[in-house]
């Protein structure tokens, strides 16, 4: 969602004997307003705009990202409507909610547009915003335009591209708290009448809240944009992350309860490891023959390489006052995908309405590799207040376990037909077939394939007024994998893949003369395939589960005066388990009627801008993300939280910006994630300042 100031101020300087100067126009931060009339890439191939489209699209402004001092892509997207985070070490510190459901098979994240497929639930890039032009939000079943893992929603960072135009650069440097420091440059535009580029690099530090909680990051960013003619365009692009986040699994609660001595605490290993490279290589070919035909192509590479090595788990005894540290995991993957997505547009008329239709196709290959130490059987008792944190040591060699070779294409189509200025119908399919071979490397008998293949689509009707506002509803099929497609496990290989329905209606407006916009929707998911006991034999697992959730959301931008800016949301969802059985003690339970674990029903977010003087503001926002049940049986509720931010920021001169910003105002203690039952919180960041001097040249 953008923010918008109001008008520009124009500061007229004067010379000491009167003469005015030329003026200068301050714009501290040039934020549009919520762009529901601007073209998206997200909720449709067709560049409609969220007013055209059948589903809920929001967008973040880079610009916006980073004056709201949103460094990372997971902080900046959880301001979105519905959207929530649940980051942690073994995702990749990256998974988000929405719409009842969890993790990265349920809420994909998107780079320019494509996806890496999740090797074993994690993602890892992208992560620095710095390079961000976009943050776009779909919310609802996705699967009809990125494939499977996309029932909850999709998330597409869209990079800064090259441009036509002067070369501009700009310049970041920033410290804080706990010796935090950023460095960042950016720099684009033509360097002659056919070339154009983009370069942009960032490299973050900190030493953490916590003890031995020091991370490191560089992003890396260039593109080269090549005009053959004005229907034809190249774009060469290569993003590479290197990431070592904090070494931090969070602190167990001590009696049940965070305790002030631990807060600090890092029980992790002190040779932990975790460890991140990314690399992105893409040629984007766009080639326009006339007004009524569009054809893009990208060719790409994607590269990803982690490794992790510590004690995730730790467990506090209140008989012995003593933690028990479990799961001592050393894991690395080794992932590469290649592959191409081709379509086509076509605009004309048919039996005289107005229409256009795109075709295309996706097709991937993706070599993947697990190297571990299972069956993890580390484990350590240590003093919580007086803590040794010792060293990784476990009865398993380190080696490479199994490896999978998966081949995807699908064909994809959308069509809009508009029977009038106020009537129109947006439809979209997609057929997916994915063929998976595993080889265990450590036994060639538990190798096996599977093959998927599915359908999903979307149909919409968009009824609009006038050009400032429409209605809409549609109905949406999506899929969910198991676990990881790329990583599907020998158990999983007997079933298909989950498959979800959607049923969405909304309503969206934009105001006039930039005021603001407003946008309402509610909806109802259906998740079925889900891996559930079998009621009279509780040894047999069968493919029966059911999952569901509905909701309402609601997205606000408002100018309430030339100077002072609100921006809110809200999503109230119930999401619960309809048919899902689970074994515990030897006994078979039912688990119907409970809330998925770890979803938050309630989140908002509220932001506040004001322009006090020409070249001042002043800020503050509200993140609220309610309680989360901690067990799929409902056994414990973790509480809600609400985190306040706040800033100031003063444009110096037209090229100097100089901004202080606070987080956690209130110093509130919450988990951003939990494990263990609820038992092991990894915590928020705590109080902290930022300041920062941003330069443009």
């Amino acid at each position: 969602m953008g923010l918008a100031l109001g008008p520009c101020a124009t500061v007229l300087a004067q010379t000491p004997d009167g003469q005015t100067l030329k003026p200068i126009q301050v714009d501290a931060e040039r934020h549009a307003p919520l762009a529901i009339d601007e073209p998206t890439q997200t909720g449709s191939r067709l560049d409609l705009t969220p007013l055209e489209t059948p589903a809920s699209v929001e967008v973040l402004t880079g610009d916006t990202i980073r004056a709201r001092g949103d460094v990372s892509v997971i902080d900046a997207v959880t301001r979105a409507t519905g959207i929530t985070g649940s980051p942690g070490p073994g995702n990749g510190g990256t998974a988000l909610a929405a719409r009842g459901f969890l993790g990265h098979g349920s809420v994909m994240q998107l780079f320019d547009g494509t996806r890496l497929y999740a090797g074993a639930g994690t993602v890892t890039f992208p992560f620095d915003t710095w390079s961000a032009d976009r943050i776009e939000v779909l919310r609802g079943a996705a699967s009809v335009m990125y494939g499977e893992g996309a029932i909850g929603g999709a998330i597409n960072v869209v990079p800064k591209k090259p441009t036509r135009g002067p070369i501009r650069n700009e310049a970041l440097v920033s410290v804080g708290s706990d010796a935090t420091r950023q460095v960042a440059f950016g720099s684009g535009g033509a360097i002659n009448d056919r070339l154009s580029y983009r370069f942009d690099i960032s490299q973050r530090n900190t030493d953490g809240f916590m003890q031995r909680g020091e991370a490191e990051s560089l992003a890396v960013s260039a593109a080269v944009r090549l005009d053959v003619s004005p229907q034809l365009q190249f774009t060469l692009s290569h993003d590479e992350g290197r990431q070592s986040p904090q070494r931090y699994y969070g602190v167990p609660l001590i009696d049940g309860r965070l305790g002030s001595q631990t807060l600090r605490q890092n029980y992790n290993v002190d040779d932990a490891e975790i460890k991140y490279r990314d690399k992105w290589t893409r040629l984007d070919a766009q080639w326009t023959p006339s007004d009524a035909v569009t054809v893009r192509s990208q060719l790409y590479r994607l590269e990803s390489k982690r490794h992790w090595r510590n004690s995730e788990t730790y467990s506090y005894s209140a008989t012995t006052r003593r933690v028990t540290r479990g799961d001592y995991l050393e894991i690395g993957h080794d992932q590469e995908q290649i592959g191409n997505r081709t379509d086509a547009t076509f605009r004309h008329g048919m039996f005289g309405l107005a229409n256009q239709v795109l075709v295309g196709f996706d097709v991937n290959r993706i070599d993947f590799t697990h190297t571990n130490d299972s069956p993890y059987g580390g484990r350590s008792v240590v003093d919580p207040f007086v803590f040794s944190p010792g060293y990784y040591a476990s009865p398993v060699a380190y080696t490479p376990r199994y490896k999978t070779k998966t081949s995807t294409y699908a064909f994809f189509a959308e069509d809009k037909l508009a029977f009038n200025q106020q009537w129109s119908l947006v439809g979209s399919l997609r057929w997916d077939h994915a063929k998976i071979a595993r080889t265990d490397l450590q036994n060639a008998a538990s190798s096996f394939g599977k093959t998927f293949e599915y359908a999903t689509g979307r149909l919409g009707v968009v009824y609009a007024p006038d050009a400032s506002q429409s209605f809409y509803a549609q109905v949406a099929r999506a899929a969910d994998p198991l676990g990881s497609l790329v990583t599907t496990s020998a158990s999983q290989a007997a079933f298909d893949l989950s498959t979800g329905r959607q049923v969405e209606v909304g309503y969206k407006r934009q105001l006039a003369d930039s005021r603001g916009a407003w946008t309402v929707a509610a909806y109802r998911i259906e998740k079925n395939k889900l891996l559930s006991r079998d009621a009279i034999d509780p040894t047999v697992t069968q493919q029966v589960g059911k999952q569901s959730s509905e909701g309402i959301e609601a997205t606000l931008d408002l100018a309430l005066t030339s100077t002072l800016r609100l921006e809110a949301n809200a999503a109230k969802l119930r999401a619960r388990y309809d048919d899902f059985n689970e074994v515990v003690s030897g006994k078979l339970v039912s688990r119907a009627g409970n809330t998925p674990t770890g979803v938050p029903e309630e989140a908002a977010n509220l932001w506040l801008t004001w322009r006090f003087l020409p070249q001042w503001e002043a800020d503050v926002g509200l993140r609220y993300v309610g309680p989360r049940q901690a067990d799929s049986a409902n056994s414990r509720k973790i509480g809600s939280y609400t985190v306040a931010d706040a800033g100031v920021s003063w444009q110096a001169n037209p090229s100097l910006k100089l901004a202080l910003r606070a987080y956690n105002l209130a110093d509130r203690r919450y988990p951003v994630s939990f494990s263990s039952g609820g038992n092991q919180w990894l915590l928020g960041r705590p109080r902290s300042f930022e300041l920062s001097a941003l330069v443009n040249f």
